[in-house]
């Protein structure tokens, strides 16, 4: 196995320490292979398998990178929030790509240590291909990742993707405006409400194209005729199985640390499917504002910025 980063000080402190991850009941450290993103030009071995686990954002350029160290008849797997999975087809080919569906609590502060909020047993995965030439290695990439959590095969997984992206629009970026752990922010007068909202426009927009509404995360059947249902569990379910009082999401670590987040790529991903399709995504259009105008820096983030959204739904803030 090898890593590939594009942290340098991680990519350090891994090749003089290893990489840690600790678990709330233990630690492993393990020493691994770690390259910086330079290095990659002094390979003359080709992979079989790709894990690509940058940003949406950054997916194009990745792909694009990784694409001339593929062995002939390669998979990339696309470990990422968003809807990546065409980005990564348009680049590597349709029988060449699965998309994947995770759900599991972690951050990383310090390089080479990595704080997994849920271990293995409660962590999840949901993989698929677009075609049967990329679904018929599903399986093999099933096996590699089991290790880590439990893993799902999708015959939709484009479907599987948008109920995540749903789960993704109530809570990264909300959560992250107020500046708060997940929890704590949902503990918030109004706030736990309007990620439900978030949540219920996208779910609405992905059953407008097309999308079914498919189970993810383990979970029974949901109702297929009721989107906003399944919105609100499938929010309850992250709070109930993968939130610690601790955990932050992706967006609020991401701001913490000077760099962007993901809020174009998923709320504002919404806002421009329901814009097309003559839909309104008042919640999701408020969080992209907010979101986009604290990136800019113009606002910062913390609790003062709940009122705004939910003033913008035409609630009046409780108390």
């Amino acid at each position: 196995m090898t890593l590939i980063d594009q942290w340098p000080e991680n990519v350090d402190a891994i090749r003089s320490n290893g990489l840690t991850v600790e678990m709330p009941t233990e630690s492993h450290t393990t020493d691994v292979r770690v390259l910086h993103l330079c290095e990659l030009a002094t390979l003359s071995e080709e992979f079989d398998v790709v894990f690509l686990v940058v940003k949406a954002y950054d997916t194009r350029w990745a792909c694009e990178l990784i694409k001339p160290y593929l062995a002939d008849d390669p998979v990339v797997v696309g470990l990422q929030n968003g809807m990546t999975i065409d980005d990564m087809v348009d680049i590597l080919g349709v029988g060449h790509v699965l998309g994947a569906v995770i759900e599991i609590a972690a951050a990383m502060y310090r390089p080479g240590v990595v704080e997994r909020h849920t271990p293995p047993d409660g962590s999840w995965f949901g993989l698929g291909g677009l075609d049967p030439a990329a679904h018929r290695t599903a399986p093999m990439v099933k096996a590699l990742l089991e290790p880590a959590g439990d893993v799902a095969l999708y015959d939709d997984i484009r479907s599987a993707k948008w109920m995540k992206l749903l789960v993704n629009a109530a809570e990264l970026v909300p959560s992250a405006i107020v500046d708060l752990p997940l929890l704590e922010a949902a503990r918030l007068p109004g706030m736990h409400d309007f990620m439900v909202a978030a949540g219920k426009e996208a779910a609405r927009t992905s059953v407008a194209l097309g999308n079914a509404i498919v189970p993810i995360f383990g979970l029974p059947d949901l109702d297929p005729s009721d989107p906003d249902k399944s919105a609100e569990i499938l929010l309850d379910t992250v709070y109930a199985k993968w939130s610690l009082p601790e955990t932050r999401t992706t967006v609020l670590q991401d701001w913490m640390k000077g760099r962007r987040s993901e809020v174009r790529e998923i709320n504002g991903l919404v806002v421009r499917a329901s814009e097309e399709l003559g839909l309104s995504a008042p919640a999701n259009a408020v969080t992209l504002r907010v979101g986009t105008e604290i990136e800019e820096k113009a606002r910062a983030r913390g609790t003062e910025n709940a009122a705004e959204l939910i003033n913008a739904l035409g609630w009046d803030m409780p108390h």
